[in-house]
């Protein structure tokens, strides 16, 4: 019988990050100081973090492995099909974990209850605690049943997939364009038609991602209703498209409806593709290539309170 592991996520701190920056606690006192800020509301932070992790860890079923990653290290980490991930940190930091996963339970567990959101840490850390400690209970009939013992929400992922093979998949948005300000040239095909445009790039978000960077797009477009989390329909615009002689701006906004997708063929020397905000882990399409994009495959199964 496999052992079960608990992998537990979370990024640095701001603390952690100053110190290494800066060399010293003292060091990054005064860095702060000469921003109008004090080392004492950063320490606080930092130390909520910690305080929350090593909770979590205490209340880990006896018997259970366990693995700890920063969000950092995410790409080189290979989470197995029996592992439980337990993400205490920010909303931001359960989307990052999303892309490498193919169907674990997610437990998000939020150390700053009011600072963040809590959308997708959904958990403060007592009940996060009492809901880990629980899982040594056996199910009915013998071994501990995690989908029983772990109600989840199954969140529609979206998957951008080049025309060699090269995929990858997020939890909130897919932005393709260009790697630096310069303007994105391709041909776009949707449900509605295909035109050729010249712009920003393309933006496609799931439901969850429709209080993400979605939101700030619908809101000047007059708000667009987005999809539900848990539809398998995704919603999309394109970034400031320009009208020219050879580009077009029909095509700006819409739906992928489920089995559908919308793409397009690079007519750049070459546009970037990542998910989530997750610059550095990301696909290169050069010219000619095709870059299709829909609703992922696997959900992520999202623990519910």
């Amino acid at each position: 019988m496999l052992r079960r592991r608990a992998v537990v996520v979370h990024r640095r701190t701001e603390l952690d990050e100053l110190v290494d920056r800066h060399g010293t606690r003292g060091q990054a006192e005064f860095f702060l100081r000469t921003r109008g800020r004090t080392l004492a509301e950063v320490q606080e932070r930092h130390d909520a973090l910690s305080a929350a992790r090593a909770a979590v860890v205490a209340a880990l079923p006896a018997g259970w492995a366990r693995a700890d990653v920063e969000r950092a290290d995410l790409s080189r980490f290979l989470v197995a099909p029996e592992d439980v991930v337990v993400v205490v940190g920010q909303d931001g930091l359960v989307a990052n974990v999303a892309k490498y996963l193919r169907g674990q339970p997610v437990l998000g567990v939020d150390p700053e209850p009011g600072t963040n959101a809590g959308v997708l840490v959904r958990h403060p850390v007592a009940a996060a605690a009492r809901l880990l400690s629980g899982l040594d209970a056996p199910a009915p009939g013998g071994a501990p049943d995690l989908v029983a013992l772990l109600p989840v929400d199954a969140l529609t992922t979206v998957r951008a997939e080049l025309d060699d093979g090269q995929h990858l998949t997020a939890l909130n948005e897919v932005f393709v364009g260009h790697p630096t300000h310069q303007s994105a040239r391709y041909a776009l095909r949707c449900a509605a038609g295909e035109e050729r445009q010249s712009s920003s790039g393309l933006l496609v978000a799931t439901g969850t991602g429709a209080t993400g960077w979605w939101a700030s797009l619908a809101h000047d477009r007059g708000g667009r209703p987005a999809p539900g989390r848990s539809e398998d329909r995704l919603g999309w615009f394109v970034r400031e498209a320009w009208p020219s002689p050879g580009t077009g701006t029909t095509l700006t906004e819409g739906l992928v409806e489920p089995g559908d997708a919308v793409a397009l063929t690079v007519a750049s020397d070459r546009l970037v593709v990542f998910g989530d905000g997750m610059e550095d882990d990301r696909l290169v399409a050069t010219w000619g290539q095709t870059v299709t994009v829909r609703a992922g495959e696997e959900p992520l199964r999202l623990v519910r309170p």
